[in-house]
């Protein structure tokens, strides 16, 4: 569902928040303390699509989690920033060393450590289970929840609005 009409056809870059968007947000803990995520298979088909095209795709999260790394690293991700408190420096360090203009990024988010980095980029998208804080703010809301096809969707409607996908 879309609030108002985003331009797509500036987009070169997509970043994303982990749990929440690429996960449905459950974490589920095992009594050593390891901790599991559950990716959906879709999505990741269309980041390694976005990629093969040419779009940057990175990843901006609060946890670090061996796990999280290998699944984005088998992706084909190499801008992963896990265990980051301040979203907004690590984006704008990220976008000033690749040449990023902020405008030609999509940043899919969905609770209020996104919040402020969001209101920094071209599109501004989250899950259709986001916040309602971070649902406000957004230009594109998935039709689909995080972890269930939300970034899938938002790279989809994005390259067939370019003809890349």
């Amino acid at each position: 569902m879309s609030i108002t009409q985003p331009d797509l056809t500036r987009i070169n870059t997509f970043i994303f928040d982990v749990d929440g968007v690429l996960t449905d947000g459950l974490l589920y803990v095992f009594a050593d303390g390891e901790q599991v995520r559950a990716f959906n298979i879709k999505d990741g088909f269309a980041i390694k699509h976005a990629i093969r095209q040419g779009y940057r795709v990175a990843i901006i999260s609060g946890k670090n989690e061996p796990g999280v790394r290998n699944r984005l690293e088998d992706l084909g991700i190499e801008d992963i920033f896990l265990g980051i408190e301040d979203k907004v420096d690590t984006f704008e360090d990220y976008l000033y060393m690749q040449g990023i203009h902020p405008a030609t990024v999509a940043y899919m988010g969905d609770d209020m450590p996104d919040f402020e980095v969001m209101q920094r980029c071209g599109l501004r998208a989250c899950p259709a289970d986001a916040a309602d804080d971070i649902k406000e703010i957004s230009t594109y809301i998935a039709t689909r929840d995080g972890g269930r096809g939300a970034v899938r969707e938002l790279i989809e409607k994005i390259m067939k609005t370019q003809d890349t996908w």
